[in-house]
Order: C-alpha cells, then sequence, then structure tokens
C-alpha cells in the first residue's frame, strides 16, 4: 500500500499535551514517568503568560483546540464603541458665506445651512479611576455628543477632554463606574513577526477581533497623520476599527488602530496603529493642558541623498540637511547653521528629515534635544531647549481681526508644503474676525491678493491694505474670499 500523505506538525504549544499522554504511556517504566513529569511540571511554570493565554482549551466534545479566548475575556471589556452627533454647515457656493458677496450677488441674507453628522468608531479606556478613553481625533472630530457602549451594553455619554490632529489622538472621559482597563505595553520592544491581535467596531456591526502580525515598525512618510510612526499590521482592521485597540497575546496595548491601505477601497491586510508610547506622551499632554505643546526646533530640512553627501564631502549615507533656520528660533539661538547635517538626535541614528521632526514634534516645550551634526566635516554635538510654535494675536496687527489667533504653517502640520498661508489656530465667538465669519483651521492664503505665509509678509500686507481687506481662505476644501471692512 502507497504510503500515507505528509502532514504539517501542530505547533509546539498544541503538542504539549500529546507530549505529557506519551510521557505517561505504558511503555515507560516508573522511573522515566516520574522523569517526565518532572521535567514536564518545569515546562509549565516557565511557560509565559502570553503562551497559556494561546494553550489548548477544549471544546464541547472535549477535543484540544487552541484558543485566544480567556486573553480577549479579560482584554475585550476594555474595548467601546463609539458613536456621536454633530452639525456643520453647509453652501453650495463657498463665495455665498460672504456677506459682502450674498449682497453683491443679490442673494438673500439668510442664515447658513447645517446638516447632521453621524460617526462610529471605537476606543480604548487605560484609566478606570478617571475614566479616560483613548481613541483617533477623526472619530470625534467636530462632535457635539460622545457615546460610549461598552461590552456589556451600557451607553455612556462622554466628555472631550483633548485632541492633537496632528498625531490623530484624542482623549474622552466616560463615568468611572464598573469599567475595565487595559493595561499599557511598552511599543519600543514590538519586533517584527509579533503576534497582535485588533479589537474593534468594524462597519458598526459590535465587537469585533482580528489576529495577525506586526508587519513592520516605524512606518513614515505615508502622508496620512503630522507626525507618523506607525506600527503595520496584517490584522483585518476596518472602517469603525478606528481608535480601537491593538494587542499582544499578553492582552496588553501596543497600539492604536488608525488606518488602512486601501487603494482598492478594501482591505488587503495593511493596517496601521498609533504605538503605545507614541499615544501615551500625546494622552498626558491632552490631560495636563487640554491641548498638545509641542516643541519647534525652527528649521527645514531635506533629506541627505547620496549626491548631497558627496558634494558636502562625508562618507554618511543617511541623515538630514538643515536647509533654512527661523530667525530667533530655539535652533537659531543653539548655533545651528544652514548646511548642518544631522545625524543623530538624543543619540539614536537619523535616517532621514522625518525621524528628525516626529522625534522632535513629540518633545515638549522646554525640553532639551541633543542633537549630533556633522559642520564642514567634523562631528559636533548641540543641545538645544525647544521653543514653542511661533502665534500671533491678529489684534496686534489689525483691530479688524481683533479675537483670532494666527501662526504660520510650520513642519508637522497635514497641510505643510500642501498649502502656503497663515493657520487661524483660535477665534473667539462675537469677536470682530468671528463676525467677519473667520474660524478655527481656516487658512488665510492671501491678503488684497498678496501671499502671506509668515508673520512679518501678514504684518506688511495689512499695513499696506486699505479701509477694506479681501481675504482668500482655505477652509477644508473649500475657498473662498472674505471682505473685512
Amino acid at each position: 500500500m502507497p504510503a500515507p500523505p505528509c502532514t504539517v506538525e501542530p505547533l509546539m504549544h498544541q503538542r504539549l499535551p500529546n507530549y505529557y499522554k506519551i510521557w505517561h504511556s505504558n511503555l515507560m517504566t516508573n522511573h522515566q514517568k516520574s522523569l517526565a513529569s518532572l521535567l514536564f511540571a518545569v515546562v509549565l511554570t516557565t511557560v509565559t503568560p502570553a503562551l497559556w493565554a494561546a494553550l489548548p482549551g477544549t471544546d464541547s466534545q472535549g477535543n484540544v483546540l487552541p484558543t485566544l479566548a480567556p486573553m480577549l475575556d479579560k482584554a475585550t471589556p476594555a474595548v467601546v464603541n463609539i458613536s456621536t452627533r454633530g452639525r456643520v454647515r453647509t453652501e453650495d457656493n463657498p463665495l455665498l458665506q460672504d456677506p459682502f458677496f450674498r449682497r453683491f450677488f443679490g442673494a438673500p441674507d439668510v442664515m447658513p445651512r447645517e446638516r447632521a453628522t453621524q460617526s462610529l468608531g471605537s476606543g480604548v479606556i487605560i484609566d478606570t479611576a478617571k475614566g479616560y478613553v483613548l481613541t483617533n481625533n477623526h472619530v470625534i472630530a467636530k462632535a457635539e455628543e460622545i457615546t460610549v457602549t461598552l461590552r456589556d451594553g451600557r451607553a455612556l455619554t462622554a466628555k472631550l477632554v483633548g485632541t492633537d490632529p496632528e498625531t490623530d489622538i484624542a482623549v474622552i472621559q466616560i463615568p468611572t463606574k464598573n469599567i475595565v482597563a487595559l493595561p499599557i505595553a511598552d511599543s519600543e520592544k514590538l519586533r517584527v513577526g509579533d503576534f497582535v491581535v485588533a479589537i474593534g467596531n468594524p462597519f458598526g456591526l459590535g465587537q469585533t477581533v482580528t489576529s495577525g502580525i506586526v508587519s513592520a515598525l516605524g512606518r513614515t512618510g505615508l502622508g496620512i497623520e503630522g507626525y507618523e510612526n506607525f506600527i503595520q499590521t496584517d490584522a483585518s482592521i476596518n472602517p469603525g476599527n478606528s481608535g480601537g485597540a491593538l494587542v499582544n497575546l499578553r492582552g496588553e496595548l501596543v497600539g492604536i488602530n488608525t488606518a488602512i491601505y486601501a487603494p482598492g477601497g478594501g482591505n488587503i491586510g495593511i493596517g496601521f496603529a498609533i504605538p503605545t508610547n507614541m499615544a501615551r506622551d500625546i494622552m498626558r499632554q491632552l490631560v495636563e493642558f487640554g491641548e498638545v505643546k509641542r516643541g519647534r526646533l525652527g528649521v527645514q530640512m531635506q533629506n541627505l541623498t547620496p549626491d548631497l553627501a558627496k558634494a558636502f564631502n562625508i562618507d554618511k549615507q543617511q541623515g538630514a540637511v538643515i536647509s533654512k533656520i527661523t530667525r530667533g528660533s530655539a535652533a537659531d539661538k543653539a548655533g545651528l547653521e544652514v548646511g548642518d547635517i544631522v545625524t543623530t538626535v538624543n543619540g539614536r541614528s537619523v535616517n532621514d528629515a522625518t525621524t528628525i521632526r516626529t522625534t522632535v514634534g513629540l518633545m515638549r516645550v522646554g525640553e532639551k534635544v541633543n542633537m549630533g551634526i556633522i559642520r564642514n566635516g567634523k562631528p559636533r554635538t548641540i543641545t538645544i531647549t525647544l521653543g514653542e510654535a511661533e502665534k500671533v494675536a491678529a489684534e496686534s496687527i489689525a483691530p479688524r481681526l481683533a479675537g483670532a489667533t494666527l501662526t504660520p504653517i510650520e513642519e508637522g502640520s497635514p497641510l505643510y508644503r500642501r498649502v502656503e498661508g497663515m493657520v487661524v489656530v483660535n477665534v473667539e465667538p462675537g469677536s470682530p474676525a468671528w463676525n467677519a465669519t473667520l474660524r478655527k483651521d481656516d487658512v488665510i492664503i492671501s491678503i488684497n491678493r498678496q501671499p502671506v505665509r509668515t508673520l512679518d509678509e501678514l504684518e506688511r500686507t495689512i499695513k499696506a491694505s486699505g479701509k477694506r481687506m479681501l481675504l482668500n481662505i482655505r477652509r477644508g476644501n473649500n475657498s473662498l474670499f472674505i471682505v473685512i471692512q
């Protein structure tokens, strides 16, 4: 008779009970059985909690099966579903948002229309004492009502603690009665190939669990957020998973699921999560300040290419070249110069300009950063105390813009190198700027058709304007003009 076909051996953790049965077969002597029992006891006492979570259970017929259920029983109560409600203004023609143009074109002076918005996503409870829940900024953006549904079916009203659009992290707060939190792991210890599990609320179906491995670490340059340092995984992540948990086999949080690469519109096994170390640092600032007080260097950089390395007569193939330094910035005060080649930041090698931007962008104002550079072919180290992003109260330049606070577009912003202008970071309701329909996150591209990219250009252009200022504004994906008398 022909030999039976080959079979694939099960994983080691699936074979442990079989080993136990073999060791205790009738073919063994009593002495051998004693030694085998001792050896098996040693093995069991050295099994890690992660392996215990994946050890076989039994089905209703008593058959041995591998399972992650014990770990998930502890982890899933800490992952919540989030639903939001809000309202956004709509207008067929963005020009008609301006009262001057409505009068000019004879349009009725009516209140702008609004439409209701809804979103679904996920979140992770990380503090039972305070009721803090981590999620994505895009899950709760523009929300007027936030409802958190726990696995046991309870629906709780949440309040917003703070958001950081540049990393897509948000913190909300819920009542603390009978809630469970996920322990947080050190994401720096993750390795490619580690098993992970994604827990979330895809497509609004309800809590769903998928598994996979860590496919890559430190993914940047994707254009998803201003600051990127993603974990890539092939655990299925779909719409609605945003803000959910990526956990290891110990049931510890290692990432916040955020995005997928889906050129065809569906999941193809390339998902991205924000590492917990990054999310935790952002959360601490949001809890303490309600915002992220992000440190700024005040430089523009570009990647070190082979041609640039040759031109600078250095052997380095990785790093970043400083191409511009803002006058009076932290970099300027520390003595950095245009043409310096940055090779390390706080002792870590620099691969490209994005590495520096992400590292510095996650540090607070006032923190010190040690930067290894090459200048004129010689290495040196410079210590820099990070400064704040330069902001200006618009009323100090133009009383007609009183109530608005402006800042240039800097590295780390999703608009960097895509749009040139001044960002409105805040507008006080009822102020002259508010009454002129200027709003938070508007980008002033030009005034009286003169571009405004820096505070100097803004001040110079406003001083040169007459009684009327024509502002070209970018608002979301629309552009419009605002006339301020």
